[in-house]
């Protein structure tokens, strides 16, 4: 969509200004003694904190005063249809059981979706300082060390490439085999590290992550971030991702056909 100058600055104010309220709502419960969770789903150990809905709030009260012709798609509470086209993606805790545990690879994760997938994208972690920003002309992390510009790492073959993901705590025993033998053909392969690992992507410190199980609001933000920095992110067929699902997000696009190939071999559904 054509976008005017003033449009580009309010939104990345608004992205801004929505970052740095979750930072704060977050922060206030981070590593604290008594923090407790529910569990959303009785099959699953899916928590939900104080920390969660306080952030989400806060970056839904600020978009109603900056942004009210917007719409919101946020993971804790009902989604607010909008007229102006454009959809606020929001995920106020991304790895909840990282903060739960008080390791500091969570983050918050704020997108616009024009309608046909993100065009602007932050991941946020409060706690290291870190922001990574990605579209409408940015592609940069500001955090302890300054503001450097996001460049994806060059092709390196997959057998010398460092691979992310969360599994095996996600994805049906199918997800898990597929990503199994990816992971069985790379350098370097680490877990858990939630969504500071799409911005080590953007960042050009690793190759590839692979998901599976996403909901829109997990992976818009990085999608934006990464393609900002020269990367590509789809689902495991090549189409699109901004939706969820099955996931691969990858440094550039020799090395995500190279692990594509692999993964588009598991079964749907």
């Amino acid at each position: 969509m054509g976008m005017s100058d003033r449009l580009v600055e309010e939104l990345l104010g608004a992205a801004h200004a929505l970052a740095d309220a979750a930072r704060e709502e977050t922060l206030a419960y981070f590593r604290r003694p008594d923090l407790s969770a529910e569990n959303k789903h009785a099959s699953s150990f899916d928590p939900v904190t104080l920390a969660d809905r306080a952030s989400e709030a806060r970056m839904r009260a600020i978009l109603a005063d900056l942004r009210p012709e917007d719409a919101i798609l946020g993971e804790e509470f009902d989604a607010k249809p909008g007229t102006s086209g454009l959809t606020w993606v929001l995920d106020p805790i991304d790895g909840t059981r990282a903060f739960l545990s008080g390791a500091p690879t969570w983050g918050v994760l704020i997108a616009v979706d024009s309608g046909n997938g993100p065009i602007l994208g932050i991941i946020d972690q409060p706690h290291i300082g870190e922001r990574f920003v990605g579209g409408l002309g940015r592609a940069d992390l500001t955090g302890p060390r300054g503001m450097s510009a996001l460049k994806t790492r060059e092709y390196r073959p997959l057998g010398e490439a460092i691979l992310f993901s969360t599994f095996p705590e996600v994805g049906s025993d199918i997800e898990r085999a597929a990503f199994h033998r990816v992971a069985g053909q790379v350098r370097l392969t680490r877990y858990g590290t939630d969504c500071y690992a799409y911005g080590l992507i953007a960042a050009g410190q690793i190759d590839l992550v692979v998901e599976a199980g996403l909901q829109a609001y997990d992976i818009q933000a990085p999608i934006a971030v990464i393609e900002a920095a020269g990367g590509i992110v789809t689902d495991w067929q090549g189409r699109p991702a901004h939706h969820g699902g099955r996931v691969l997000a990858a440094a550039n696009h020799a090395i995500h056909a190279e692990a594509l190939a692999i993964l588009r071999q598991a079964p749907e559904g």
